[in-house]
């Protein structure tokens, strides 16, 4: 294979920064190990992000994430470190990463992490997914305050 993982993210610009909008991402085949036992667990990563002057490339996105496969990690840190890496690569307006884990010893685990730029007033996108008929893999949808 001649993609290899990689930790770096590459970016672009973005083509209407002066416009407010979503983009979202589903990631179904995201791996890491766990950190006690060694087994790997399974993710769908839900991305969604208002961004400012950057974009996400999306083949880099895919290598970085296939940087994890080897990598011991518990659920909520590696949630929370993705999020930073990806912040810190675009500094969006606003992005939110969802991990929802497949199930281990009978308890399905959803993380849920987000950044906001301080200087951003604008609406946040609400949490509209692909309608998935077992809920097992989309995140809860949340209602935007009127």
């Amino acid at each position: 294979m001649s993609s290899q993982p990689s930790l770096n993210l590459e970016t672009f610009q973005n083509p209407n920064p002066e416009r407010d909008y979503a983009i979202r991402m589903r990631m179904p085949e995201f791996t890491c190990l766990c950190p006690k036992t060694g087994q790997p667990d399974f993710a769908t990563l839900f991305l969604e992000y208002v961004p400012n002057r950057l974009c996400l490339e999306l083949k880099a996105l895919k290598l970085y994430l296939w940087g994890f496969r080897d990598q011991g990690a518990y659920h909520e840190a590696v949630t929370n470190r993705i999020l930073d890496d990806l912040v810190a690569a675009t500094a969006p307006r606003f992005m939110r990463l969802t991990a929802v884990w497949n199930v281990r010893g009978g308890i399905y685990t959803h993380v849920a992490v987000e950044h906001r730029a301080p200087d951003w007033h604008g609406r946040l996108p609400p949490s509209v997914w692909h309608a998935d008929p077992t809920a097992a893999t989309s995140p809860p949808a949340t209602k935007e305050p009127s």
